[in-house]
């Protein structure tokens, strides 16, 4: 097969979690760039129609923060949707930065399942569903902070629930070779996402102090996740399973 044949992705469809902005959505282009049909989740309705303004997505809204949202998600996706040949788990986040000693076990809870819980529950029932057919591609969007505790971070469900993710990719990676699925991992850096222009919004100097980290002197461009979700999604990455692909300027090498 030519190599760029290997790269496309007519007659695959795929779901994206938390697709319908920033990481997610330059995610989704790729993959629909490349012929894939693909199913995007959201929270936020505006943000679902602002995404298909100019991309041909299906949307479904859901909040992946609830468990049982996520049950629904994939009831909806299995009788409507299916069959899922290629799914990202990358909806997740932060949202708290309360230190460890004053967390409520329901913060906690709730970073845990948005992160960890939710992926679990996709990847069971979208990924199991792709043993019968022999041929499957799942992506699980990790962190550096899944290696590395974040210094103004507090709290540590993040960094524990993107660790317990990077793990639980390399595990159901280790079961599913056997069925022709390809299970791994993507571990951003930092990006100039909504979300944390959001942070930089609010302390200016934030976005200074971190450039100064990474080697390239620079944040990561949203758009520049899309070629490796590709990668990862294609035939091309055919004998790579297990891996956690860090994608950071080198912030992790100093």
């Amino acid at each position: 097969m030519p190599v760029l044949d290997q790269f496309r992705l007519a007659g695959k469809r795929a779901l994206i979690t938390g697709g319908s902005r920033g990481l997610g959505l330059e995610m989704a282009k790729a993959l629909s760039e490349a012929g894939a049909e693909v199913i995007i989740t959201g929270s936020s309705e505006a943000n679902l129609l602002k995404a298909c303004e100019e991309w041909p997505f299906t949307t479904i809204q859901v909040d992946l923060s609830k468990p049982e949202e996520a049950e629904r998600l994939c009831d909806v996706v299995l009788n409507d949707h299916p069959p899922i040949d290629i799914l990202i788990n990358n909806v997740g986040g932060r949202r708290i930065n309360t230190p460890t000693e004053d967390l409520a076990l329901e913060d906690w809870q709730r970073i845990i399942d948005l992160n960890l819980t939710q992926a679990f529950i996709l990847t069971k029932r979208l990924g199991g569903a792709m043993i019968p057919r022999k041929w499957g591609r799942i992506i699980n969007i990790s962190s550096i902070n899944a290696f590395w505790p974040g210094k103004a971070m507090r709290g540590r469900s993040y960094e524990t629930s993107k660790g317990a993710l990077t793990m639980f990719t390399k595990a159901v990676a280790a079961d599913w070779a056997v069925h022709g699925i390809t299970v791994n991992a993507i571990a951003p850096g930092p990006f100039l996402t909504d979300a944390n222009r959001r942070w930089i919004g609010e302390k200016p100097e934030f976005e200074g102090e971190v450039t100064t980290s990474i080697p390239m002197g620079r944040w990561g461009r949203p758009e520049e996740i899309g070629p490796l979700a590709l990668y990862l999604a294609s035939e091309a990455s055919s004998f790579m399973t297990g891996s956690v692909l860090v994608l950071d300027g080198g912030k992790l090498l100093w």
